[in-house]
């Protein structure tokens, strides 16, 4: 059984029976679930819901099935074709739209797609509006437009253009800079919606040079679509040539933002948002969040210009939340996504290149010497499986308990600062198994550090 249903969306394997994967009845109960909490809690009154997807081989498909179910529901679909998920999120606000479906499987491989629902803000629902539509999903607690007052399809192919002027527009993105810096770039969009609008953005930034790799939007991935080392052995080819400045690797929807270095090592995709903090804190002081399991560099960083880092659970939404509630002037996840509220609330690549750019083009360092001035620190990523009657929640408490005498946070699983190290434990909402992050100055001593907790947890089952 590959169909996911979360607070944040619905995403499964196509094909196969009802219930089991992501087929077209599914599709529809989701969407009109989502339609009708939209109906119900939109204070604006457009009647419109925006729909974007990225390349995927099922996503034609998927999204006749999904506008034609919101048109079934009364609502006016603004359909911008193929179109990142940033794309989508500014495009919902731009249409002053009651909300927004992007048809995207992340880095799932090419044989999943899904439903990520936004609200009218753009931004992805928050868990009591996720766990309603799951409801009215499960009870089929809706009911379909009659006749006179079904919804129509708009189509709008302007969103890519309006992205990338409202990327040219921020304050601290200088066009002038990075024209005159001359920069050989080279980029993998993975064969989705990237090698569609990076051209473009690349053009509009003033760049020359530009080599792309699997750039045809085809949906038929090249490579694992997840943007980690292991997957991205040709941009490293390429760049260990040593013909460009810097590599820049997107995932199948453009939210996610990896780079390479001029000599084919890889920046690490949790130093992307680190280094635009560290342009951005230098003209706009204020506070930071990351996730609980994202790199110390961005607090350690923060801390330099005298500001405060705070920490989120892990999730988008809860980053999200965390900036606004600390009014943060940056901030983001470790997997390469970059949130600057001066642009939007949302994790976008488009505005990460363009902000590293820029602070390329000012340093006047390679790409290498800029990633060599933040801390050095490595995260290991481990797992701890379990039986289903394990009671995950009380061994994480007595683990918080042996550790009461370091800095711990218990917002989401438990994380243990240490002076010069950190592990965060986090229970898996799906299968009985606790992900164990850690981090410290080598991947040896992170992976030590990980393992060490992993036996705690251990001696506590037994």
């Amino acid at each position: 059984m590959t169909l996911v249903k979360s607070i944040s969306g619905i995403r499964g394997t196509i094909g196969g029976r009802t219930g089991d994967t992501l087929n077209p009845l599914d599709i529809v109960k989701f969407t009109t679930a989502y339609a009708t909490i939209i109906r119900r809690t939109t204070k604006v009154t457009t009647n419109k819901i925006v729909v974007g997807r990225d390349a995927r081989i099922s996503g034609e498909m998927v999204k006749n099935v999904v506008c034609g179910t919101l048109m079934g529901m009364g609502f006016d679909v603004v359909y911008i074709g193929l179109a990142t998920t940033p794309t989508t999120e500014i495009a919902v606000t731009m249409e002053k739209a009651c909300g927004g479906i992007i048809l995207t499987a992340s880095h799932n491989p090419r044989q999943w797609n899904a439903l990520k629902l936004l609200n009218e803000k753009g931004e992805f629902l928050n868990k009591a509006e996720g766990e309603e539509v799951l409801r009215i999903a499960e009870e089929e607690d809706f009911e379909y437009a009659d006749v006179d007052h079904l919804g129509h399809l708009i189509e709008d192919n302007s969103y890519d253009q309006k992205h990338i002027d409202l990327v040219l527009g921020l304050d601290l993105v200088d066009v002038e800079a990075i024209r005159k810096a001359n920069f050989r770039v080279a980029f993998d969009s993975v064969n989705s919606v990237g090698g569609v609008i990076l051209p473009k953005l690349f053009k509009a930034l003033g760049v020359e040079h530009v080599t792309g790799l699997f750039t045809e939007p085809t949906g038929d991935f090249q490579h694992n679509p997840e943007p980690l080392e292991k997957n991205l052995s040709d941009i490293k080819a390429l760049m260990q040539k040593g013909e460009h400045d810097i590599a820049f690797v997107v995932d199948p929807d453009v939210d996610r933002l990896a780079l390479f270095c001029e000599d084919g090592t890889m920046y690490g995709e949790e130093y992307t948002l680190v280094t635009v903090a560290d342009y951005i804190l230098q003209h706009t002081p204020g506070n930071t969040v990351s996730n609980l399991s994202s790199t110390r560099a961005l607090r350690d960083v923060t801390r330099k210009y005298g500001c405060a880092y705070n920490a989120a659970a892990v999730g988008e939404v809860n980053v999200v939340a965390k900036m606004k509630e600390t009014n943060a002037v940056i901030g983001g996840e470790g997997n390469g996504g970059v949130i600057y509220p001066a642009a939007h609330y949302g994790r976008d690549a488009l505005v990460g290149i363009a902000l590293i750019l820029t602070y390329l083009a000012k340093r006047g360092m390679k790409t290498s010497e800029l990633r060599a001035t933040y801390p050095p620190y490595q995260i290991a990523k481990n797992r701890i499986d379990l039986t289903p009657d394990t009671d995950v929640d009380a061994i994480l408490a007595r683990v918080k308990e042996m550790y009461k005498n370091e800095e711990v946070n218990d917002i989401d699983g438990v994380k243990i600062d240490f002076p010069d190290k950190w592990v965060h434990l986090r229970k898996s909402n799906t299968e009985p198994i606790v992900r164990v992050y850690s981090e410290a100055a080598t991947m040896e001593e992170a992976d030590q550090l990980g393992k060490q907790i992993m036996d705690v947890v251990y001696s506590m089952v037994k």
